[in-house]
């Protein structure tokens, strides 16, 4: 097989690949740095985020030279072929920099109404979620399986998590807050682990804000894969960013989305 003959699919390993090879080497390290994006608050970039990046266009300036791309670090290249990868190298950098496993490679291919396909990549751990066409499945320290959300009960049995506790604005909050009121357990800090775990049917809902294209395209193509569902928190299309809901089932995603929108 050539290197024009790979699948899509098979790309986006190439991809998770050359940037794990990259970022291990700067995980936990005591002399790593980053830098803050912002003049208010906390966004940090660090050199391992800008490599991965710059290791995975090189992938695709060998593989997909006709592909367009947007990254989160670097600036988007216009493709001729109407697909574009969507690239995170380092989602959750700031559980990059405080050493917890939760943060991942996203990587997504889109044909401009959605992703056809995504992986969220764990390297530390070893772990790979992958959802396209007729295929949702993971691998890692116990093997290879499919990925399958789960058929919780009810809003009362499920499980919530999201990255921060601070969900948005102050109304974005009080909406996240009626959801978390509901469910059985709310956890926080997991970046895009979180949408690995509702895959692979450990949790049931994640709720975020702030969101850019990069953060849930690879989300929304492994969950849906596995049967679940991801959209704004109006029930339509999220991937070119904003607020996100990703449901296990239906009825939960209605049911959330009913909290999220309750108006007093």
């Amino acid at each position: 097989m050539t290197q024009t003959d790979l699948s899509d699919m098979q790309v986006a390993h190439k991809l998770a690949d050359a940037a794990g090879q990259v970022i291990l080497p700067y995980f936990r390290s005591r002399d790593l740095g980053a830098e803050n994006k912002l003049s208010e608050g906390f966004d940090p970039v660090t050199v391992a985020d800008r490599a991965a990046e710059k290791a995975m266009r090189a992938v695709l300036a060998e593989l997909r030279p006709e592909d367009g791309v947007l990254g989160e670090e670097f600036p988007p290249k216009a493709g001729t072929s109407g697909r574009t990868w969507v690239l995170d190298p380092i989602d959750g950098t700031r559980g990059f920099i405080s050493g917890t496993p939760t943060w991942g490679v996203l990587i997504a291919l889109t044909e401009g109404e959605g992703p056809i396909l995504g992986v969220i990549d764990q390297p530390y751990t070893g772990e790979r979620f992958s959802g396209g066409a007729e295929l949702a499945e993971m691998t890692g320290p116990l093997g290879r399986r499919g990925l399958q959300t789960r058929a919780v009960a009810g809003m009362k049995e499920a499980i919530l998590f999201s990255t921060f506790p601070e969900v948005g604005t102050e109304k974005e909050r009080a909406a996240f807050e009626r959801v978390a009121a509901a469910v059985k357990l709310t956890r926080y800090g997991m970046d895009c682990y979180a949408y690995a775990l509702l895959a692979a049917g450990q949790i049931d809902l994640v709720i975020e804000a702030g969101l850019n294209a990069y953060d849930i395209q690879a989300p929304i193509a492994v969950i849906e894969a596995a049967g679940g569902l991801v959209t704004d928190w109006q029930g339509g299309p999220v991937h070119e960013g904003g607020r996100a809901l990703a449901a296990a089932t239906p009825e939960l995603h209605a049911a959330a989305l009913q909290l999220l929108n309750r108006q007093y």
